[in-house]
């Protein structure tokens, strides 16, 4: 049994995914994901690539996650998950590619610089 091992990253997160051929059983952090993830919006982007590549149950999936929120971390996943999947079978590229799921979303949280409040709110300014 072959394993692939493929990495996500969004924001700070970062998920490492061992994808198995199975029965569709998708861990995150030795748990199930859908006790991972409480929301049913996580529970779709954890299982959207296998979804659009009609793959739900024919592959195990085993996910190490850490960094970032849950919405990074659920996307992350998904990433890895489609990473995977071109990996074992490059004809379902364009399928993933198509709904956006194999490019790496590279939006991250803009620094705070000095003199101001966050990125870019400055403190109040008073004229008198």
């Amino acid at each position: 049994m072959e394993v692939t091992n493929t990495s996500g990253r969004r924001k700070t997160s970062v998920a490492r995914a061992y994808v198995t051929k199975g029965s569709g059983k998708i861990e995150v952090n030795g748990r199930d994901y859908k006790e991972y993830f409480k929301t049913p919006t996580l529970h779709y982007y954890v299982v959207q690539s296998l979804t659009v590549s009609n793959a739900l149950n024919e592959y195990d999936v085993k996910v190490n996650v850490k960094g970032g929120g849950t919405t990074g971390q659920a996307q992350a996943i998904r990433l890895a998950i489609a990473k995977a999947l071109v990996e074992n079978n490059a004809e379902l590229k364009p399928a993933l590619r198509a709904e956006g799921l194999v490019t790496r979303d590279p939006r991250m949280v803009e620094r705070k610089k000095f003199g101001q409040k966050k990125a870019r709110a400055r403190f109040q300014f008073s004229k008198r």
